[in-house]
């Protein structure tokens, strides 16, 4: 999940007051803290590639976000921790300033790990006083509700980035240990949900909070289309390969082809040397489970599995409108699973959903209509990265479950694949 938001929040007076808020507040920056336990000092200082971030940076710019747009303006007597803070976990703000570059995280090593957990204490402590200012903490709401959620992103950051960094060491280190997923051991055989043409509502709407690239809702003509079941599994996924589906160029986008062989991609991510019945997660190595959602595919894989499959992946109105009455169901960061499982969940014709992994779909992250960016440095988030990115939808077993709705829109290029992401199928009537 890109490093951005945008808000459209009821105020928290008009939720819970401002002493809940304060409690939100509070067990969201336990739970990023939290997933930095397992770790040394070492482990929370590395940048495994230019893409992912140390976990130290991660656990600094969060605090940077409330300090710079919250503390600093608002705080009467704010005190900055350090003022070379601004400079070295800015992410991409043009508006606020320069910034250390993004492949060069990982040089950071002083500041030190004790240092940032300082500088969160420093802040959390800032923030109490805001809380303690009703009237303020009321006024903030909105972008204090921004700066929680823009953190639930960097928790699932933290383990994206923190799997990646693991896999690189040659001892294939475990983050945590395993731990049993409840529910179905085995895979559910697909079958075709199929939905009618319509003119489907689109986009946020509710009273609560969503990122402005959720925004404005509006109406999209859907085809009649059908949905698989439930995503695609790990066995299913190996038959594509087994048939020589990363050496058939007429099943890939020209640009995915090229990819495949300067990157001699074989299998998806995780899968070491060669052998797909095993993949690294968070748990260190582990024997793949085959009735699982395939994980850590990029969107040229989905595409090329989808058109090997005779079918595609559907859009995200079409992934929107399926699942707008489905319940939010699947496996999150919150149940330590911290990998896809198997299984059919509930009764419902369309299984997993949300959780376990992320769907591709083809659309391109583009504005909905009557999309505008906000003013000033906050309107960076969104606006500027719709481009050469592609939507993905539902959440992952590493997204918490409180951060996702049916109409979040995920994105990334069509080459990542350290997120968990995943597909499901779709096909024309």
């Amino acid at each position: 999940m890109n490093d951005r938001s945008l808000l459209h929040s009821a105020p928290p007076s008009a939720r819970d007051g401002s002493h809940g808020f304060a409690e939100r507040y509070r067990a969201i920056r336990a739970a990023t803290e939290a997933l930095a336990v397992p770790l040394s000092a070492e482990d929370c200082a590395i940048q495994s590639m230019p893409d992912a971030s140390p976990v130290k940076w991660h656990l600094a710019h969060t605090s940077w976000f409330f300090e710079t747009f919250i503390l600093e303006p608002n705080l009467p007597g704010y005190r900055m921790h350090d003022p070379a803070f601004r400079f070295l976990y800015n992410s991409y703000y043009n508006a606020v300033g320069d910034r250390h570059p993004r492949p060069q995280r990982g040089l950071l090593s002083r500041p030190s790990l004790e240092s940032v957990r300082a500088y969160r204490a420093h802040v959390d402590e800032a923030m109490a006083a805001i809380f303690a200012r009703e009237a303020t903490a009321a006024a903030l709401g909105a972008l204090i509700e921004l700066g929680l959620n823009h953190e639930q992103q960097h928790q699932e950051l933290i383990l994206t980035d923190v799997k990646h960094m693991l896999s690189c060491n040659p001892l294939k280190p475990a983050y945590v240990p395993a731990r049993t997923a409840s529910g179905p051991s085995g895979a559910v055989p697909p079958s075709w949900i199929e939905f009618d043409g319509s003119l489907a509502e689109i986009g946020y709407d509710g009273d609560g909070f969503a990122f402005d690239n959720e925004m404005p809702r509006h109406r999209e003509y859907v085809n009649a289309y059908a949905l698989a079941s439930r995503p695609v599994t790990n066995f299913e996924y190996h038959a594509f390969i087994a048939d020589g589906g990363y050496r058939r160029p007429e099943l890939w986008l020209s640009e995915g082809w090229d990819w495949v062989n300067a990157n001699r991609v074989a299998a998806p991510l995780y899968c070491e040397d060669g052998d797909v019945h095993r993949q690294f997660t968070l748990h260190g190595m582990m024997p793949l489970e085959p009735h699982a959602p395939v994980c850590h595919v990029s969107l040229f894989e989905a595409d090329a599995y989808a058109r090997w499959a005779g079918a595609r992946l559907p859009t995200e109105a079409e992934w929107e409108s399926a699942a707008a009455h489905a319940c939010i169901d699947g496996h999150f960061v919150e149940d330590g699973v911290l990998h896809p499982t198997a299984g059919q969940r509930g009764e419902a014709p369309l299984s997993q959903l949300f959780g376990d992994v992320w769907e591709w779909t083809q659309s391109a992250y583009a504005p909905y209509p009557g999309f505008r960016a906000g003013a000033g440095a906050v309107g960076e988030y969104n606006g500027k990265f719709m481009c050469n990115q592609y939507v993905l939808r539902g959440g992952s077993c590493a997204t918490p479950r409180s951060h996702i709705r049916t109409t979040y829109r995920n994105f990334f290029p069509a080459s990542a694949r350290w997120q968990f992401s995943g597909l499901r199928l779709a096909r024309d009537p």
